[in-house]
């Protein structure tokens, strides 16, 4: 089984014509580096099924990926929060009205090294470690030891959604590192023993995942919204899909497409919403 992963550093904002060939055998997918594990093997299993259709799937975070799909650089953008009333209104400009699916449910995952002791937070004390009020694990319960954060990107849509749900719209501590891409986190947690981060739940291997106000971000948690930072992923098109987007957005919906959902660590949406997202594509 193959499928092509292509990375892209960065995306021209400048306008690009919208893609006309809507029955082409290859489409480009771009954005959500949430989204990339379940993105890739989504397109790796369609494209067994369809011999000479070509899905080729990008990162880069979510703001990238919008922008990519509001100027017709791609064919769809994978994001991790919903489009933004600006990038709405951009895109409305430009004469494009975009086409919002959701394709999973994923809880943010606070990550910390699993040398650390400390096994959950409330989102008071997250709160107060990721704006700097809180500097020394010991003020959690934990080792007297100083705190290093991570973060992810600002284009990221799991930093925004982030800083909404989690710090209440404060800004990050001035000192908190910005990585790119929740691996990236990770496996900067994985080495550092007083280190913290947050990302996508499928992305913390090799870390310690903390209880959040005692609960544990889980597919039952996530999807009954019992987690606090639960959410929707979503991929966008420029109206509603055809050819072989529409074909692979399907796919995705289907009871395979969520059950690999699954299989990369997401939670697959309850089975009405997915039948009504896929009645949306009709």
């Amino acid at each position: 089984m193959k499928y092509l992963v292509m990375l892209l550093a960065a995306v021209t904002l400048a306008a690009v014509p919208a893609p006309s060939a809507f029955a082409q055998e290859k489409i480009t997918v771009q954005g959500s580096d949430t989204l990339l594990k379940m993105a890739a093997l989504e397109a790796a299993a369609f494209m067994e099924k369809r011999p000479g259709k070509i899905i080729q799937v990008t990162g880069g975070g979510s703001g990238t990926g919008i922008a990519a799909i509001i100027n017709g650089a791609v064919d769809i953008a994978n994001a991790s929060r919903p489009m933004k009333p600006r990038e709405q209104k951009m895109a409305s400009a430009r004469g494009y009205e975009v086409f919002e699916t959701p394709v999973a449910l994923d809880g943010i995952a606070i990550f910390v090294n699993r040398a650390n002791p400390v096994r959950s937070l409330t989102l008071a004390q997250a709160r107060g470690i990721f704006t700097g009020r809180i500097n020394n694990w010991r003020q959690v319960g934990g080792q007297d030891t100083p705190i290093t954060r991570y973060s992810r990107e600002n284009n990221s849509g799991t930093y925004l959604h982030f800083k909404e749900h989690a710090l209440a719209k404060e800004n990050f501590a001035p000192d908190c590192q910005n990585l790119p891409g929740t691996a990236s986190v990770v496996n900067a947690v994985s080495r550092d023993h007083r280190a913290i981060g947050f990302g996508g739940l499928p992305y913390g291997e090799g870390v310690k995942i903390l209880e959040l106000e005692g609960i544990t971000p889980s597919p039952e948690t996530i999807a009954s919204g019992r987690y606090p930072i639960s959410r929707r992923l979503y991929q966008y098109t420029l109206g509603r899909p055809r050819g072989l987007a529409r074909e692979f957005i399907l796919f995705e919906l289907t009871a395979e497409g969520q059950a690999l959902a699954a299989r990369a660590g997401y939670v697959p949406l309850p089975e009405a919403e997915s039948r009504n997202a896929a009645a949306a594509l009709e």
